[in-house]
């Protein structure tokens, strides 16, 4: 398994208006792994009364790359979305495509150490051998046989003291916690 290590977070924000149009994440850093985890968009204060939509690019750009709307805001009826739960990889670019912002981008930028194939190999071979290494065999204990769990039979004495409808539970076919029928006369 995988060391238990703390992820490196920081906080990543962008404006998107008029001027600026497109804002991308990407890093350039090898040693982690990568990941932009969105919380919110909102518009800021000075929005128009107009839609901003907001598209999400992924990959390099190009003529490969897919751009996808993630949010449509309006200062009147939505001026923020909670974008929880969508965790990104970069490069990502967003871009403002109708309106005039100011959309506010907030989100979370996660690193965590990237491991090669060899190093966690080695990592699970150690843990294996540190796993054997704290195993011991118990020697097996002999079970004595007490008389403890096993039923006293009653005495014959204790039979006929309890009428047979006192503390006596109804026997089978005689209906269970059922009162018995009372007799008109």
């Amino acid at each position: 398994m995988n060391k238990p290590e703390k992820p490196l977070s920081t906080l990543w924000g962008c404006e998107l208006n008029e001027s600026n149009k497109e804002e991308t994440f990407k890093t350039d850093d090898t040693n982690h792994q990568h990941q932009l985890a969105l919380r919110t968009m909102c518009l800021g204060h000075t929005a128009k009364d107009e839609f901003n939509i907001v598209e999400l690019v992924t990959g390099e750009g190009g003529d490969g790359a897919k751009a996808v709307p993630i949010v449509t805001l309006h200062a009147k009826s939505m001026p923020t979305v909670n974008l929880s739960g969508l965790d990104l990889h970069p490069p990502v670019t967003f871009r403002l495509r109708y309106g005039s912002g100011p959309v506010f981008v907030g989100a979370e930028h996660v690193a965590l150490e990237d491991y090669s194939d060899e190093e966690l190999e080695e990592e699970e071979m150690d843990e294996e051998v540190e796993e054997e290494e704290d195993i011991e065999e118990s020697p097996v204990k002999k079970v004595k046989n007490n008389g403890a769990g096993k039923r006293k039979k009653p005495e014959k004495g204790d039979e006929g003291e309890a009428s047979e409808g006192e503390n006596n539970p109804p026997k089978k076919g005689k209906g269970r916690g059922r009162k018995p029928l009372a007799v008109k006369v």
